[in-house]
């Protein structure tokens, strides 16, 4: 029986990219999503791959959700936490409210995911989960005190969690990309993007298909002895 997988924020970007390599794999995928219905609908009748729509910062609509998904599906053997998103201002502008939600949604997410199927993992003593973390929350960056504030908590978050489930079979890394070629990185000015991509010594931007084979090698069966790592596709930028 094919193992179940599930991707928070995974109907656009480098979410979708994991989403369609794990099936191809022969996995099992539910996408989940936030708030675009259209492109969600898009992706699934385009992918074939269940869309749940849930917020991710909303520990009990998590709970509730997991609880649905595993009555349909099967237990959840695979989470890759990949929900985030970016309200960048410098500190002296960003308003608390741009704060938490950032820190609620990129780092939050984790504990209320990582929570609702962490004591079915135990029981089954097995599971995946991969968070993904950034190269900003690692290196920092100008305008981001909120994102590389949660980043660099999920690189925490992954370490101490990997610790209490080894025992269980249960492996938790993380995975930093640096900057990937998604509509969002596309939008940049181009005299911005080509300073961007002066600093990265590879010359060029990452693929979103190199996050998604990063996921899935941590998330195979024989990727049991890996737990507690942060996997760096930066193409050099940031070694750490």
């Amino acid at each position: 029986m094919a193992r179940v997988a599930l991707v928070t924020g995974g109907t656009r970007g480098i979410g979708e990219t994991i989403c369609t390599t794990l099936k191809d794999a022969g996995y099992t995928v539910v996408a989940n999503y936030g708030g675009n219905d259209e492109r969600a609908k898009a992706f699934t009748e385009r992918t074939g791959i269940r869309s749940v729509k849930f917020d991710v910062s909303d520990f009990d609509a998590c709970q509730a959700a997991v609880g649905a998904i595993e009555k349909e599906f099967g237990p959840i053997d695979v989470l890759v936490n990949n929900a985030g998103i970016t309200r960048d201002a410098t500190i002296h502008k960003m308003t608390y409210e741009q704060w938490k939600e950032v820190i609620d949604t990129n780092l939050g997410s984790c504990f209320n995911m990582c929570r609702a199927v962490i004591d079915n993992m135990r029981e089954r003593r097995f599971g995946r989960i991969v968070n993904v973390g950034s190269i900003n929350g690692q290196a920092g960056q100008y305008g981001q005190v909120n994102y590389a504030a949660a980043k660099s908590g999920i690189h925490g978050f992954t370490k101490a969690l990997a610790q209490e489930g080894a025992s269980r079979g249960i492996t938790v890394n993380a995975i930093a990309p640096g900057y990937i070629n998604t509509d969002m990185v596309r939008a940049v000015p181009d005299n911005v993007l080509e300073k961007i991509k002066a600093r990265i010594p590879v010359g060029r931007l990452g693929e979103a298909s190199e996050i998604a084979r990063g996921v899935l090698f941590l998330v195979g069966d024989d990727a049991g002895f890996v737990t507690g790592s942060t996997l760096s596709i930066n193409g050099g930028q940031h070694m750490y």
